[in-house]
Parts: C-alpha cells; structure tokens; sequence
C-alpha cells in the first residue's frame, strides 16, 4: 500500500524499519518534520528520542549509544552539521556504525532555509579532522530515501563506519506516495557486534577509544582505516547511467538536481539529439570506474549543482581530466531550472557539431 508523506517523515519511518532505537538531534529548518516524527514514533516502538540541548550535545549522544550496540541516528541541517563534526571524527577514529542525515540549506553561515548542495566538500572529504572517510548517500526520491535509510544503517554495521545520507529542503519538504514494506529490504539487522561496551561479565575487558600516544599506533590504526575504505570504493559505489552508450555529451548531477536534469536529458532524447545522463547515487565512494568507462565513449561532460561547483571537481579527477567537463550552478538557495540547463547544454552540444 501506498502512503503520501513529506520527505523528512518518509527517512524518518525507514530509519526506525531499519532498526534505528535511538534518536538525538537539535531543531532546525528544513529538517524539523524528522525530528517531530521521531518524537512520536520511538517511544512507540521501544526506542528512545532525545531533544538534545545542542547539535554537540547530539552526536556525542548518538556515540554514546552505538557504543552499547544500538542503532543510532542524528539529523541536522548545514550549519548543524558543521557543529557534529569533531563528533563524526570521534566516530570515525572509534570504528562506531552511526547514521547522520543532512538536508542541506543553502549557506556560508547561517545562509538561509532554501535548499542548496553546498555541502559536498564538506560531506564526501569527511568534514571533520584526521584522515577519515564517511560513506555518502544522496536519494533523488522518496522511495529511494527508504531504500538508502535502511541500506545506510546496513552499512554502518557493516564497516563500523559513520554514514551520511545527503539530501536538501526540497526533498525533505516535497510529497510523495511511497510503500513503506519492511519486508522488502534487501538485507536485515543481524550483524554480531562483538565489540560493544555492554558490561564485562564473564569476558575480557573491552577498550574503545581514539587516542593513541604509543609509538606508530594512530598510524596503524590509520593504515587499517584506509584498507577498509578501498574495500568500500570497491564494494559499495552505486550510480545511474541513463543512454550511456550513444551520447556525446553526458549531464552530471545528483539528489534533487538529477530530477530536474533527467527531464532535461529525456526531452532532449525526443528531438533525436544524443544527450546521456550519469547519476551518482553514492557521492563517497564516487563512482570514478563508470565515468571512466563513460570517458572513452562520449566527447563533453556538464555537470548541474545547486552550488558554485564542487562535485565538478570529482567529476575531472575521475575521468583524469580527459574530456572537457563544463559546469552550470546556482548558489545561495537557486535552483536551476529546466530552461536554463537546457540552455546551456545545447550551447554544449551545438559547439560539438561538425
């Protein structure tokens, strides 16, 4: 059965079908419907909900409970996320599975409550200090938010990882139907934790920390980090190629801009000109393998952002700068539009003609 819901209720409700039993964040715009929900929910299916003092407050609480193996989650928007970093760091150096969603608005500084994509360099580069990577899911509709909430605490299980669901205002303010089916996940709860904090009664003590003072210990544990992030480039990239095969110029574009820029892409199809698309569903691990396939076979690449350009420059590192990659954004809460792609392909695509 189908279900109309806005997009923050929709993560809200996959996260707690995914197990999550523990919930602390901070109100502010264009996030506060998650929260609000959770609010309502937890308590209903045993779990907890805490409206923490602060975004700091949060996400040491969410370290607090995933030490005790519970599935935890955090939400927040742009400048609040800004705040849990150090706390991401602390998870990342602690090999701790949490959940941290972001519905970015549109910045620097308190900016405003428009929607943006302005946080991708904060998100897929870690954010935080040290040498660590999160793993990063950017949905581009609602259903695909319940997939990728149930995928992500999957995953943070998995790789004892934090991981980041990367949406914006309008997906978390738009409304679709949905089906919400538990049973339909691909994978369930399940992983033995054999590491958490849950008193030492007939076993060893357990240590979980992130401070290493001895001689080549933080490098070792850096060197382990890092042979776990090339398993998860290897094993867990995902991303949507649409008419890769014919194109000669393939858009770029992910989340809410991929919407505007599929429309864009099939209108394009009718009128016979040869326009692909490439959608990264991960923004970390970055889908570099299908854009170097992609490189071989078409001449130009555009990438669409609600931003003065930063997923453009993963987009070059991935094809090694082989093609010419053009960029068309707006900042600052603008959304480009239909038309204005358009325009700018077709100036693109015109120039590429014999």
């Amino acid at each position: 059965m189908k279900v109309l819901m806005c997009g923050n209720e929709v993560l809200a409700e996959a996260s707690i079908m995914a197990g999550c039993r523990f919930y602390a964040g901070y109100p502010i715009t264009p996030q506060n419907e998650l929260p609000a929900y959770m609010s309502r929910r937890m308590p209903e299916v045993g779990g907890v909900f805490i409206q923490a003092e602060s975004e700091l407050a949060a996400i040491n609480m969410v370290f607090g409970a995933s030490l005790r193996g519970v599935r935890a989650m955090t939400s927040s928007s742009s400048p609040g996320i800004s705040l849990k970093q150090e706390g991401i760091s602390y998870l990342a150096g602690c090999e701790l599975p949490a959940v941290i969603v972001n519905m970015m608005r549109g910045g620097p500084g308190l900016g405003n409550i428009a929607p943006s994509q302005s946080d991708y360099f904060q998100a897929t580069r870690g954010g935080g200090h040290g040498d660590y990577r999160q793993i990063v899911l950017a949905p581009a509709s609602l259903q695909e938010i319940v997939e990728l909430t149930m995928y992500s605490f999957d995953l943070a299980d998995r790789y004892r990882t934090p991981v980041m669901i990367l949406g914006d205002g309008i997906l978390g303010q738009m409304m679709e139907p949905v089906v919400l089916n538990p049973e339909s996940r691909s994978s369930k709860p399940g992983i033995k934790k054999d590491w958490i904090l849950d008193g030492c009664k007939n076993r060893a003590p357990r240590v979980i920390k992130s401070l290493f003072l001895g001689e080549g210990e933080l490098e070792r544990l850096n060197q382990r980090l890092q042979l776990k992030y090339r398993k998860i480039a290897e094993e867990e990239t995902r991303s949507e190629v649409l008419y890769g095969d014919d194109s000669t110029i393939i858009l770029v574009a992910y989340g809410t801009m991929s919407r505007v820029s599929r429309n864009v892409v099939e209108g394009l199809r009718k009128q016979g000109k040869k326009i692909g698309m490439l959608r990264p569903i991960s923004l970390w691990p970055f889908p570099e393998k299908e854009l170097k396939i992609l490189s071989e076979k078409v001449d130009k690449f555009l990438v669409v952002e609600m931003s003065c350009g930063q997923m453009v420059e993963d987009v070059k590192l991935g094809i090694e700068c082989k093609r010419p990659v053009h960029f068309y954004g707006r900042s600052g809460g603008g959304l480009p539009t239909e038309d204005e792609i358009m325009r700018e392909l077709m100036t693109i695509y015109s120039s590429s003609l014999p």
